[in-house]
């Protein structure tokens, strides 16, 4: 294969035409090619009066020596796994998050036929529970934002930006677009999928999983586990089932889980997390902050991403949401969850970010579930700051660095819903969290002109994103339980949907390749 680097576009091309283009810089013979395809795409927007698309190609040709002046690579070997895994058990799964459905989908690979297992509903009918929510406030604790098929990401932005590197991404971002992800993912820079397409891939991949075997059990919330001669009786509110491999692709806010860990006396250790809250500003004044306004490219909507290192903590910028909207995003009653939501497009009027500061273990008690008492503490005094009825604690950016309780919203309106009451959302957190998000968003002005604008909306709070605990695994990613395989971001593996995704083939992986005895 020839790898083509650093191709530099000022148009909107379309694939074929940057092929082409690159294929008559590079004298490529078409003839000659078997295969071509765009591998990277991005857009250099350093220089504001010079904006373009920055594109890597692999060209696949029948005799690269014919191309001496054009780096060559070798094809990806694909590696093998042995199937060692004989039992007449089929495996479960608690969860169908991006963990839990990429470890389904490399057992099914495999013709295992594994059982998924989730509190929640199918993506259909959680819909309709996650919009009464938003609409009227009433609350379903086992199915929300946090529960049901898909994860906490199918309501979401639906980010696959990732900072490890590891050759299974590449298989994650194929999977999406097998599934009915735009071909584009599999080569931005910073791809994402949008709330609405994965809704449909959701579907997709359940109708797949289905079809090759497996079997889904949905609203079946997972409450205790007894184990004898290495055989799991999974307890459930509605059903039993018996297995020897139980993978718990359980996502961050499977409290009661982390609750029944203890109890058993599973190994878990803190870990650090973070808080803080998110950040609307209008997208316009984003775009033109990161490109200008001379631009005749057709650009997407713009992002960024801050980092600020401050006297006491680091406050940075987590889950960007372009055009996107702040949801309401609790899975317990009487307290304030939110995230952000985008759609494809990402065409709405809003820009939202969350805004965290970090909360380290040793700011907490010893008892390993403190972080996850500490989330629940700033969610319950969000609900009550609220108005103690479902909407969100708001504040203007200008009075929350002045100290002061907002009394007027101004040019940007929260995207919040069900509702929002103006308040001082200092009350909310310790004063180093304060104090941190404070100096953090007068530094980010530096970097964005107007992130620290007055009318900025600020909207509490923010605990989501991450787990609050790791629960310890060995090489064989197995916890203390033998056959008992914690997995993804619930667990402490994973930061979003393509590590998640990630973690969960390297469980499938492990469970496929064991021995059994």
């Amino acid at each position: 294969m020839l790898k083509i680097d650093n191709l530099k576009i000022y148009d909107d091309y379309d694939e074929n035409e940057i092929i082409n283009i690159a294929l008559k810089k590079y004298k490529i013979k078409e003839e000659d090619v078997t295969n071509s395809y765009i591998i990277k795409k991005s857009i250099d927007a350093r220089n504001k009066n010079n904006i373009y698309y920055n594109y890597s190609l692999c060209i696949e040709v029948k005799n690269e020596n014919k191309y001496p002046h054009i780096k060559s690579i070798p094809k990806e070997e694909i590696k093998k796994i042995n199937r060692n895994r004989k039992s007449p058990y089929h495996p479960i799964i608690i969860g169908s998050g991006p963990a839990g459905l990429f470890c389904a989908l490399k057992l099914i690979e495999y013709d295992y036929k594994p059982i998924i297992i989730e509190q929640g509903s199918k993506v259909e009918d959680r819909i309709k529970v996650v919009e009464e929510y938003r609409d009227k406030g009433i609350l379903n604790e086992n199915c929300n934002v946090q529960f049901g098929e898909g994860g906490a990401g199918t309501f979401s932005d639906g980010k696959l930006v990732t900072g490890v590197n590891s050759p299974l991404i590449k298989e994650v971002l194929d999977t999406f677009y097998k599934f009915g992800a735009p071909k584009e993912i599999t080569y931005l820079n910073k791809p994402h999928i949008g709330t609405d397409n994965l809704r449909k891939i959701i579907i997709n991949i359940r109708k797949y999983i289905e079809k090759k075997g497996g079997k889904y059990y949905f609203d079946t919330k997972f409450i205790d586990y007894e184990k004898k001669d290495n055989i799991f009786k999974v307890i459930c509110n509605n059903n039993t089932f018996e297995t020897d491999t139980l993978i718990l692709a359980i996502g961050h806010s499977a409290r009661d889980t982390y609750k029944l860990l203890k109890n058993k006396k599973v190994p878990m250790q803190k870990k650090n997390f973070a808080v803080g809250l998110r950040i609307e500003h209008k997208q316009s004044m984003i775009n033109e902050s990161q490109y200008g306004n001379k631009c005749k490219l057709k650009l997407p909507s713009a992002e960024y991403k801050l980092v600020y290192h401050g006297k006491e903590r680091s406050c940075y910028t987590f889950c960007m949401c372009p055009g996107g909207e702040v949801i309401a995003s609790s899975s317990e009653k009487e307290s304030i969850v939110t995230n952000g939501m985008s759609s494809f497009k990402r065409d709405k009027e809003n820009a939202n970010s969350a805004l965290l500061v970090n909360v380290l273990t040793t700011d907490l008690p010893d008892d390993v579930l403190s972080g996850m008492y500490f989330q629940e503490e700033l969610e319950k005094k969000a609900y009550i700051l609220g108005g103690k009825n479902g909407n969100a604690p708001v504040q203007r950016v200008g009075d929350f660095l002045n100290n002061k309780p907002s009394t007027n919203i101004g040019s940007i309106i929260p995207s919040y819903k069900p509702g929002y009451k103006l308040c001082d959302l200092g009350k909310l957190f310790p004063k180093y969290i304060t104090n941190t998000l404070q100096e953090g968003i007068l530094y980010f002005d530096k970097k964005i002109h107007g992130f620290a604008t007055n009318d900025a909306i600020l909207t509490g709070v923010e605990t989501r994103s991450s787990a609050p605990v790791t629960i310890l695994r060995n090489e064989d990613l197995e916890s203390s339980e033998t056959r008992l395989y914690p997995c993804g971001e619930g667990a402490g593996y994973a930061g979003g949907i393509t590590t998640s995704a990630i973690d969960g083939i390297k469980v499938a992986i492990k469970v496929i390749e064991r021995f059994d005895s």
